[in-house]
């Protein structure tokens, strides 16, 4: 049994797909880096103001 060999046309076109495909990855990654919030600004305490004014 011998394998068939794909024409050219066709490995062009998967390899424009894998190009493309890999752009749009770097794309989103870059925008999901741009829009995320560092850890130590989500996590960070805050005042509970209420508990301040109870105190005399």
């Amino acid at each position: 049994m011998t394998a068939r060999r794909k024409p050219e046309r066709e490995d062009r076109g998967e390899q424009i797909q894998a190009a493309e495909r890999e752009t749009a990855r770097q794309r989103i990654l870059a925008q999901a880096e741009a829009e995320r919030i560092p850890a130590e600004e989500s996590t960070r305490a805050k005042p509970d103001r209420r508990w301040q004014r109870e105190q005399p």
